[in-house]
This record gives structure tokens, sequence and C-alpha cells, in this order.
């Protein structure tokens, strides 16, 4: 398989993650690593044998047919921008943006592009199963669904001023399975929150605690519980009740072993951490970026998602706010 050039912007958390799944693909080769903060970017590319550069330099490369964008949330939109501008297939982290009026006034610049973003949960194995047995009406037609998205514990406090906060930094996963299970838009949204885990948490003007319902215009109904703290895990569930029936996708364990004994059954725990949960999920959202970068397929989730949930994340922030619902 020919392979084609790509470049890694931002080595941080997200971009160890996403760099090596490129650098691994037999269609990818990481050329570039763009990461302004000293020593970040050479660790990276050292380890994969790729150049270190800036983001003009990357971009100004005919050999480079993609962009990976890892960088701080702050920068998505404007390196994104960048590297379609200039031709490249791009693939994104979510948010698109923190600010919807400004992803909203992007939005001409992205209506063309080859443009992939970062919902890896649409990869999982196990919820798209779930999708795909939904939509064939194995269970009969889709009613409410029940979403759950609990870390195991909460971030350090220096993260949460740049997050975006709850709503948009993760809620927005959960927006984007709920759009893409319901089949239809949200029309209402109603969201309560507290801060229950990290008082540091509220003093910093956000929550750590969320349950949010939301409505479609046929009258179906789903619920998203989240907490920065489940005390058991990484905590990733979803229901799906149905007219003839229920779906489910449970909590992915690090092993099928369990002892069974007089004193009952002992399990193995599920994953610690989104790395671990969802490995296959991103190496799959490579996969597919890979044939978009080839011209194999086109972006199954692109900027107007991004939109969508962000303005769903911000209806969010409105209904807790004012403890009503909200009409995004």
């Amino acid at each position: 398989m020919q392979r084609i050039d790509v470049a890694l912007v931002g080595a941080g958390r997200m971009g160890q993650v996403h760099g090596p799944n490129a650098a691994r693909h037999p269609g990818l080769r990481l050329k570039y690593v763009v990461d302004a903060r000293p020593g970040v970017a050479e660790a990276m590319a050292g380890q994969w044998q790729a150049g270190v550069a800036g983001l003009e330099q990357a971009l100004a490369d005919p050999s480079v047919g993609g962009v990976l964008v890892c960088s701080t949330t702050d920068q998505h939109l404007a390196h994104a921008s960048a590297a379609v501008a200039a031709g490249k297939a791009v693939f994104c982290e979510k948010p698109v943006d923190l600010d919807l009026a400004k992803a909203r006034q992007a939005q001409p610049l992205f209506r063309d592009a080859r443009f992939l973003l970062g919902f890896n949960r649409r990869f999982d194995p196990h919820f798209l199963a779930l999708k795909r047995r939904l939509d064939a009406g194995e269970v009969g037609r889709l009613e409410a669904l029940h979403i759950v998205n609990h870390d195991p514990a909460a971030p350090p406090p220096g993260f949460i001023p740049t997050s975006g906060g709850l709503f948009k930094d993760f809620t927005i996963h959960d927006l984007d399975l709920a759009r893409w299970l319901l089949g239809e838009e949200p029309c209402e949204v109603f969201a309560s929150a507290s801060c229950l885990v990290d008082p540091e948490i509220g003093r910093l003007g956000d929550v750590d605690t969320a349950r949010v319902l939301l409505r479609t215009p046929s009258g179906r109904l789903c619920v998203i519980s989240n907490t920065r703290r489940s005390g058991c895990g990484y905590d990733q569930r979803i229901e799906a009740f149905c007219s003839g029936g229920r779906l489910a996708a449970d909590n992915v364990h690090t092993s099928t072993l369990v002892a069974t004994t007089a004193q009952g059954a002992l399990a193995a725990p599920i994953h610690p951490g989104f790395p671990e949960r969802y490995r296959d999920a991103y190496r799959a959202q490579i996969e597919h970026f890979a044939d978009v970068v080839h011209g194999r397929a086109a972006p199954a989730i692109g900027y107007d998602d991004g939109i969508a949930a962000l303005a769903l994340a911000e209806a969010c922030g409105q209904s807790a706010r004012a403890a009503a619902p909200v009409h995004p």
C-alpha cells in the first residue's frame, strides 16, 4: 500500500494517542511533528523517525496529504482552518472550538473540506454494533436512550480553566452519540449540574456532575449521566429502549475471567481510563482517516456534526444556569 505523509500538530495527551496510530498505519507515514513546547515535538519525532517542523513548513510541503490536529482546544479551529486552506485532509480532535459563534462563522471554509472530527465513540465496535442493530429494527422502534459517561477521577484543577467546562469538554461526546443514535436532532435540552466531586472545580467556575435530558421532535428521550468520579473505573454504557425490547452496550472489562466461589463471583475491573477503553475505536478512527487521505472514503463525521454537538453543549450550560429547558 502506498504511504502518504501526514503531519501531527500537537504532541500532548491526544497527540500521544493519534500520532502513534498514524505512524503504525500501513497507508500513512508520520513525516512531521509540530509542537511549540521545547522537547515535546523532538521526543515524539524521535520515537517515530519523523521530523520536527513549524506549522507553516509542514503545510507548505506538497508531500503532506493529511494533518492531525491534536493541539490545545483553543487552537483547534485555527490549525484546522490553516490545514484545510492548504488543501490537506484534516483530522481534528473535538470540539471544533469553544465559541459557537466563531465556529459557525468558519463553517463555509469547511463545506467541501476533507475534514474528520474526532468523535471516536462512533468507531467503538460495541457502540457501532448497537447502532447497526438499532437501525435494523431488531427490537422495534427506538423510544428512549440512556447514556452513561463517568470518568474514573477528576482532572487536575489546572485543566479546568482552559477546558471549556464539563459540557463542552466532556458531555459533548455523549451529545454526539445521542444525535447519532436518535436519528433526529434534539429540539429541547434540560440540564441540571452540581459540584460534588471536588470543591476546587466549583471554585474555578465549573461543575463535575450532571444529568441531561434531550427530547426530539417525535418525542424520543435521551438521558445522559456524567460525573468526573465514578469510583469504579471508566464507566461507559449505553441502553436503547425500544418498542420490542432493549439493546445495551455494557462496560468492557480488562479480562473475561470470572472466579466463582461460595462467597460469590469476582470479575475483573472495567478499564481504568479512556486510552485503554477506546483503544480499538481510536485505531478504527485513524483507519478511516487513512481512507479519507487516500480518497477512498468521505469523512463519516464532519464539521457540521461538530457545530451541532457544540450547540447542544452550549444549550446544556444555559439550561443548567437557568434551571429551565432550552430550545437550541
